[in-house]
């Protein structure tokens, strides 16, 4: 069995990593890939989104199932493109066609999936240019702070939380009518803000049965203390403490089984993962988004702890087997933390080289921005390497994750030493 795995970041070596222990892969491929995938894999050079390229790569090397990292590929529909094409259809594609994309690709969309299937989330509305005034309104009625989402794909930049209703209102007009996030902000999502603890349950669907996957916590801010700008994500813990078996419960029952469920009802035969990003108040839980691709770097907190194999899990995917496919987590923490150039999320230089990450036996370190030059790793990406380690407790995986960080080196380097702070 050859398996291809679209993306090239450190969700996309986790996955790699994962599907390398599965007896019954001959040859995985990762295209692009990064440095850590072609220890284990072949790199592909080509775009996930350039999908004749990716038939290429498929045809070529007698690909039997293709795994989507990252939403883009979902969202453009390399799954439907999949299923129309006569030599590719019978190719199995882990994650959702493009109708089932939209609970990502569009902010309105999941709302109104959320609102119709009964499911917990923030009130709101959504506005144009043409219904501005009427978004000014709705701002009126809101208790700060202020949550303007752009309703497409903004590369993770398309939220604003603001304090301030003169700045709100500006910002909506800057979203809608000057396309401050391009057309992915032509329409504009303005919801109220949800109070309590975020965290992440992911779920993995054949569009009828489902395995809910261990629950993680990432960390966005760039600062310590969760301050300063929006990143891509500074590390992650999982299991999450507060999210114990009484509220797991309530997420199924409440989020879970309804969303499964919602997507049948709407004809979307939905196979592949979902993020369900959840806030946590006083034990109830609300939706603040769903991914329809797991998260990261919270998948390399997550997917080191499922001891089942993952191809067996897929093949329940593409088969709708799952239910029949035995699964089970390690119980122990795994926290994860990531290694970001100097300058991110700004400006920042790539091309510097990384030394120290070889011998790290207490961690595991996955690639998330490199690449070989001149047979040297050097940095690729704002987001350049996650390390991640194993405890009986939170305070144990980080001290095992810290030190093996003392060990690693390129210029600039940068990451928070306070992951985790909130939970300990």
């Amino acid at each position: 069995m050859n398996i291809l795995i679209l993306g090239a970041g450190g969700r996309e070596h986790a996955f790699a990593l994962k599907l390398s222990e599965s007896k019954k892969i001959k040859q995985l491929f990762v295209a692009p890939g990064n440095a850590g995938t072609g220890k284990i894999a072949i790199n592909v050079n080509i775009n996930p989104t350039d999908f004749e390229a990716v038939k290429e790569t498929v045809l070529k090397n007698n690909i039997q199932m293709v795994v989507v990292g990252p939403e883009a590929p979902l969202v453009n529909g390399v799954h439907d493109f999949f299923l129309a094409d006569t030599d590719l259809k019978s190719i199995p594609v882990i994650g959702p066609k493009k109708d089932g994309a939209l609970l990502e690709g569009s902010k309105d969309f999941s709302k109104q999936f959320m609102q119709k299937h009964g499911i917990p989330t923030a009130r709101y509305q959504s506005f144009t240019k043409e219904n501005l005034k009427e978004g000014f309104t709705f701002l009126e009625t809101l208790t700060p702070p202020y949550v303007l989402k752009a309703d497409g794909l903004a590369g993770g930049k398309g939220v604003l939380i603001l304090t301030d209703l003169a700045e709100a209102k500006a910002e909506l007009e800057e979203m809608v009518s000057n396309e401050k996030f391009g057309t992915a902000s032509a329409t504009v999502v303005i919801e109220e803000f949800l109070k309590g603890i975020e965290l992440s349950v992911f779920v993995l669907t054949d569009g009828n049965s489902y395995k809910i996957l261990p629950s993680a916590k990432d960390y966005k801010r760039i600062g310590e203390g969760d301050v300063g700008l929006n990143t891509g994500g500074m590390g992650a813990i999982s299991p999450v403490p507060f999210a114990d078996n009484a509220f797991l419960d309530k997420v199924e029952s409440l989020v879970v089984k309804p969303t499964i469920s919602g997507l049948k009802k709407d004809g979307i035969d939905y196979r592949g993962f979902i993020f369900i990003g959840l806030m946590n108040d006083a034990g109830n839980p609300s939706v603040v988004e769903y991914n329809v691709r797991m998260g990261d770097p919270e998948t390399e907190a997550v997917l080191p702890r499922i001891e089942s194999d993952l191809y067996d899990l897929f093949e329940g995917v593409a088969k709708q087997t799952l239910h029949e496919k035995s699964f089970s987590v390690n119980p122990k923490t795994a926290t994860t933390v990531m290694l970001v150039a100097g300058g991110y999320p700004e400006a920042y230089q790539k091309g510097k080289e990384i030394t120290g990450f070889k011998n790290t036996e207490d961690s595991v370190v996955f690639h998330a921005g490199t690449k070989i030059e001149n047979d040297k790793v050097v940095s690729n990406g704002g987001r350049v390497m996650a390390v991640t380690s194993f405890g009986n407790s939170i305070e144990e995986a980080l001290a095992k994750t810290y030190a093996t960080i003392e060990k690693i080196q390129f210029e600039d380097m940068n990451y928070r030493k306070d992951i985790g702070f909130d939970l300990v």
